[in-house]
């Protein structure tokens, strides 16, 4: 499963560099997830690190994007090696 951004957000700035994918970014109006490199932080840490320090609580699963815990280690092991590879 991937993560997403509810427009509750208050554009704080605290989610995006915790996000050890690089999957969170300023979009237009407010900071969005890419679906693709978002892991729920499966492979760094026990829990999804932009959702412990959101203040407002804006950030749940997205269902166009509901993945297995397998399917997760999957995307963590092919985001790892893209960035071995630079």
């Amino acid at each position: 499963m991937a993560l997403i951004i509810t427009d509750e957000c208050i554009n704080c700035d605290v989610c995006e560099p915790e996000c050890p994918n690089e999957a969170i970014f300023l979009g237009p109006e407010i900071y969005e997830i890419d679906p693709h490199k978002c892991t729920e932080c499966v492979g760094h840490f026990d829990e999804p690190q932009c959702v412990q320090v959101c203040p407002v609580a804006c950030i749940p699963i997205n269902p166009s994007f509901v993945e297995d815990r397998e399917t997760l280690w999957q995307k963590y092991r092919r985001l790892q090696l893209e960035v071995k590879r630079l």
